[in-house]
């Protein structure tokens, strides 16, 4: 039965097919409004040039996204998608040490962002009662001044009415730039991270065989500010990402030809990578990604037009390096979901802020723990920083030989477990055993 007439939402990504899936339950129509072409197949996308960078999703946005979409990973699979046993297939070097492997029972899929993509849309577009719109530009909100409420939004052919829009236009963020016409200001929290992404796609040489279907070689900061990960993807294919904190990549050498992107290999903490794409075939043509900063509008602490809602990059961009941005888009879509299930309608916009600023908080200081490793790292410092980074560094070790101390810090890694789950009194004293021990070495 629905409850409620249109809803609009800009940006056809991933956070804005998510919301469509959820509203579709309760609205009679839901329009997605995508500024970009019609995808042919699973292929990047102008308006999202990220894709052509390694995404993941993590165990929590897995089991969302099939909670949403029934079946979808099987799907992955069918058309090419990679499935491992998450701690014994990922070789992760990290800290200056190799995680521990064994076998935790934990899969993870790997594949690229486009086919990600591409199988939701599939799915969004058997939802009869969703459409979706390409090349549509949104110019302007109505705006009912003395309602403070919007009605629709302006389009190039003229207006669209809707009870509700879902701003889901990403980090540009399509209402943070309207508010700013209006003189409304928008706390946020902003870090600078100077982050480089460069990634291009190989056909590796079969010689002999791997012990891993992912590896990843993490910078060991503040000393050390590239890392790298290949990873297996569909078609016998390997997308090889390396990042670089604070303008530590050398853009144009980088871009130069072929061999730039393996020398930056060499810069890595571990040859690894570079053994493998030394002598492997390029597919792809280097990409590069800039993330000059994270930031995080605190919607959820201002009186925003009734019947607006925001979601996904445009509440938050986290640093992409820990692979949590579209796992959370998932999170706050499930959240919308239940609200949506309470009925509360005239509410629910200020409070999924609300649910989406208590999904965003702890991962955003998580983040923030590890970002603010370097010195160039500038903006507000989160609560007990040094303390923090001093039990996260411990975990991150202990993880290298404890497997109990892996298998908690794996759970959190992929937001199934809340961190205070490493806070557990046998955690706490393997930390506090290692660090008496290092300490009678000194």
């Amino acid at each position: 039965m629905f409850l409620m007439d249109k809803a609009i939402i800009i940006g056809g990504g991933i956070s804005g097919k998510l919301a469509a899936r959820v509203l579709s339950d309760v609205y009679k129509e839901v329009i997605i409004l995508e500024r970009d072409n019609e995808p042919e197949g699973p292929f990047s996308r102008k308006a999202a040039p990220q894709g052509e960078h390694l995404h993941a999703l993590l165990h929590a946005g897995e089991y969302g996204l099939e909670n949403l979409f029934p079946g979808i990973t099987g799907e992955f699979y069918k058309s090419g998608a990679v499935k491992i046993n998450s701690t014994i297939d990922l070789a992760w070097f990290h800290h200056g040490a190799w995680k521990i492997r064994y076998d935790g029972g934990y899969n993870t899929t790997l594949q690229t962002r486009p086919h990600l993509e591409w199988h939701i849309e599939q799915y969004i577009k058997r939802i009869p009662n969703v459409v979706l719109h390409y090349n549509q530009v949104v110019q302007d909100f109505l705006y009912n001044e003395e309602d403070n409420r919007i009605t629709g939004v302006l389009l190039k052919n003229g207006p669209l009415l809707a009870d509700l829009i879902v701003d889901a236009s990403g980090v540009s963020s399509f209402t943070s730039n309207w508010l700013h016409k209006q003189g409304t200001p928008i706390p946020e929290e902003k870090v600078d991270i100077n982050l480089s992404y460069s990634s291009k796609q190989f056909q590796l040489t079969e010689d002999q065989e791997k012990d891993w279907k992912i590896k990843m070689l993490y910078p060991n900061p503040p000393q050390e500010k590239i890392g790298g990960t290949i990873s297996k993807i569909e078609g016998n294919r390997y997308i090889v990402t390396i990042m670089g904190y604070h303008n530590a990549i050398n853009e144009k050498e980088v871009l130069k030809d072929d061999s730039g992107f393996i020398e930056l290999s060499r810069k890595l903490p571990k040859m690894d990578i570079y053994h493998e794409i030394k002598n492997a075939t390029p597919l792809t043509k280097t990409s590069l990604y800039r993330i000059p900063h994270i930031v995080w509008r605190r919607f959820d602490k201002i009186e925003l037009p009734d019947r607006l809602l925001l979601i996904g990059d445009t509440l938050c961009r986290i640093d992409p390096v820990f692979g949590q941005g579209m796992s959370i888009a998932i999170l706050e879509a499930l959240a919308l979901q239940k609200l949506i299930n309470k009925g509360a309608r005239q509410k629910m916009p200020a409070d999924f802020h609300k649910k989406a600023a208590k999904i965003i908080s702890p991962i955003w200081n998580m983040v923030l723990t590890e970002d603010f490793r370097y010195p160039d790292t500038r903006g507000k410092k989160p609560f007990g920083l040094s303390i923090q980074q001093w039990y996260a560094k411990n975990i991150f070790l202990l993880s290298a030989q404890n497997q109990e101390v892996y298998n908690a810090f794996v759970k959190v890694m992929n937001l199934v477990n809340p961190i205070t789950s490493l806070m557990r009194p046998g955690i706490i004293k393997s930390v506090l055993n290692r660090t008496f021990t290092n300490s009678r070495k000194l």
